[in-house]
């Protein structure tokens, strides 16, 4: 059995990562000309560290699957980005967000890991303001805060409904200066496909470009892997179509073990299901919860004539509704955790309290912010005994101006104002905690491969608070990587170029071509996305918001079926040396179907509730994720051995030196 060495820094927690830079090698700037990175992914955390890497004067070669790197998933993210900043004075600091992320990840994160990530987060922001990213400021021209769930200060940065899209321009253009100097090399429309080994060191990747369907074979001293989640396991989920897990899966199948894979976040407020043609689902920032109350009716009737149409929402006086989130959550209100807030929905709904059609639904209303606004922007102005429709017009346009671009999207999708009626949201997909094992120096158990952002399992344990993902992954990428992997390459300064015509490369290259082959061999009558779909509904329906231990045994034997018949019958058009989006597409269903099985495998070992990993056998009686910290607090790494169902388990234990272990509670 492999042991698991998480390389933590001995010392006080506040004192590790500045200790542990001191000590670390470094490679001089000469030396560093000497030496070539792969960068797989290009979103925030791919994105920063290219550039970082770059700028130090590494060789980079970036890679990214998308026609350009400004098409990353990163561009999706809409809320914000969290920083230690403390803006408004409201008793923020770095221990504090410390803090909030290993609650709000159920006590299921790696200490040392999380206070680096609070650390070096003020950092990030001042790296952006440089950048140009537009934050939102306030009147006096200090960056602007709100709040997210999972917090009781406002540390939030955001740029209106866009910060992803404004973070990833940032890195973008960072990296654009770096191609310009010909220190990165791009690689746009190139999938990664496998991880060549040499010596049990990664040394170079294999990549299919996607225009021409060619096979390539690229070297480095050492492998960064920053693809992104799973989340697309399930098939409908708040991701890109084409976010998947191969990368990933490839480093897995070649030795890097896999932690908590079962650890899926469901967010609370995404555009609710609308029938069997959709193809993916779509985020409404959290930020939204910051004025936004959630309610269902109180009463059974009206729940039954507002889903015949003979009720509307706004028929319904406060009294008449269940604000279930202010109601059982006091102190945090309608801004709880993601987990927490996405099981109080399904609660509801289970209940029969859901308000559309399909009964998978609950309100977020504006109308009490529209009205606060109003009246606050009335005073502001000096209007006297202002009417009812000039106190909605000025808080409408205070809404506006802070999720303006969100409420047009809501309308554009479900041709329903929201300004004057509630957004329908219900929980979906949204973000994986699981993810490849890595140490401190975010290397993973094979040597030079190094794994950053949502792609590695540090930082969020079994819960991600919002706004947490963007900055982890340009902590990672600006801050963490820079320095970590020269401590590693230091020993690579007179290794030379890593040649390409090694048998290791021809080994790997052939083995992929051979897999390429027999998908598209197989000849069958189903489509891919008949079998993506098959896995989706049984992720959703036994490894999603609710676990047990019959359905998730039954999950494993399901999707074993589905991945046999996907090998019988799945129908690829075209050939293998050409463009062929089927082919591509069934090459990430194909890591799917053995993920899938061990997310089940890693839901039924782990016979407790946390986080966003809910086992029905486990809860209180208040129906909250109870924790069995005796026997489960432990990072649950998994070795590949072939398939999933052989795959075995280590365990690295967790330990709380910092913050106590104590069961959640936000009421």
């Amino acid at each position: 059995m492999s042991v698991l060495d998480s390389k933590i820094p001995e010392g006080p927690m506040d004192q590790k990562w500045s200790q542990y830079k001191n000590k670390i090698r470094l490679v001089n700037p000469a030396n560093k000309r000497k030496i070539d990175v792969i960068v797989v992914g290009t979103g925030l955390a791919g994105g920063s560290a290219a550039s970082s890497l770059a700028e130090l004067g590494y060789n980079v070669k970036a890679f990214c699957f998308q026609d350009s790197p400004r098409r990353a998933h990163s561009i999706a993210a809409q809320g914000g980005i969290n920083a230690a900043k403390n803006y408004p004075g409201d008793g923020d600091s770095i221990f504090r967000l410390f803090y909030d992320t290993v609650k709000g990840g159920d006590y299921r994160s790696r200490e040392a890991n999380v206070y680096r990530l609070a650390e070096v987060s003020a950092n990030i922001i001042d790296q952006c303001v440089a950048q140009g990213v537009p934050f939102a400021r306030e009147y006096g021209g200090l960056l602007d805060n709100r709040s997210f769930g999972g917090a009781q200060v406002s540390r939030t940065f955001y740029a209106k409904g866009q910060t992803g899209q404004q973070l990833l321009l940032g890195a973008y253009s960072a990296m654009e200066r770096q191609i310009g100097k010909g220190k990165i090399k791009m690689y746009a429309r190139h999938e990664m496909l496998d991880l060549v080994k040499v010596n049990g060191k990664a040394r170079g990747i294999i990549a299919r470009n996607l225009v021409t369907g060619e096979l390539e074979r690229h070297s480095a001293h050492a492998v960064v892997i920053a693809s992104g989640g799973y989340g697309n396991v399930f098939f409908l989920s708040t991701n890109a179509m084409g976010s998947n897990v191969t990368a990933a899966w490839k480093i897995h199948q070649k030795g890097a073990h896999f932690a908590n894979p079962c650890y899926t976040q469901i967010h609370p407020t995404c555009i609710p299901v609308s029938g069997e043609h959709q193809s993916k689902l779509t985020l409404m920032s959290e930020s939204l919860r910051n004025d936004g109350r959630i309610w269902v009716p109180k009463n059974i009737e009206d729940v039954m004539a507002i889903r015949q149409g003979t009720k509307k929402a706004v028929d319904l006086s406060a009294d008449e509704r269940d604000y279930y989130l202010e109601r059982r959550y006091p102190a945090f209100g309608n801004l709880v955790p993601r987990d927490v807030a996405s099981r109080a929905a399904k609660e509801r709904c289970d209940a029969g309290y859901g308000v559309n059609a399909t009964g998978e639904a609950v309100y977020l209303d504006f109308a009490s912010a529209i009205e606060r606004y109003g009246k606050e922007q009335a005073t502001m102005q000096h209007i006297e005994n202002p009417s009812e429709d000039q106190i909605n017009e000025l808080g409408r346009e205070v809404v506006k101006s802070k999720y303006g671009n969100l409420f047009q999207m809501y309308y554009k999708i479900t041709d329903a104002d929201p300004y004057s009626t509630p957004m329908m949201i219900y929980p979906a997909v949204h973000y994986t905690m699981g993810g490849v094992w890595v140490d401190y120096n975010l290397m993973s158990s094979i040597e030079g491969c190094y794994v950053a952002g949502e792609a590695n399992f540090s930082d969020h344990g079994a819960n991600r608070l919002g706004a947490s993902a963007l900055m982890q992954g340009l902590a990672d990428g600006y801050f963490v990587l820079p320095y970590t992997i020269a401590d590693y390459l230091a020993d690579d300064i007179s290794t030379g170029t890593i040649p390409t015509d090694l048998p290791e490369f021809a080994q790997a290259e052939q083995e992929t071509a051979d897999r390429m082959n027999r998908l598209v061999n197989i000849k069958g009558t189903k489509s891919v996305d008949h079998f993506h779909k098959k896995l989706g509904k049984i992720m959703w329906d036994k490894v999603g918001m609710a676990r047990n231990e019959q359905g998730l045994k039954e999950a494993i034997s399901e999707i074993q079926a589905v991945r046999a018949a996907f090998y019988q019958d799945v129908r690829i058009p075209g050939n293998v040396n050409e463009y062929n989006q089927e082919l591509d597409k069934a090459n990430r269903v194909a890591d799917f179907l053995e993920l899938g099985e061990l997310m089940a495998i890693d839901a039924l070992n782990r016979a407790e509730s946390c986080g966003g990993h809910f086992r029905e056998e486990s809860q209180t009686d208040k129906g909250e994720a109870l924790r069995n910290d005796d026997d489960y607090a432990y990072v649950a790494v998994w070795e590949y051995k072939g398939a999933p169902s052989e795959a075995v388990l280590h365990k690295e234990a967790l330990t709380f030196d910092s913050v106590k272990l104590a069961q959640r509670n936000y009421e």
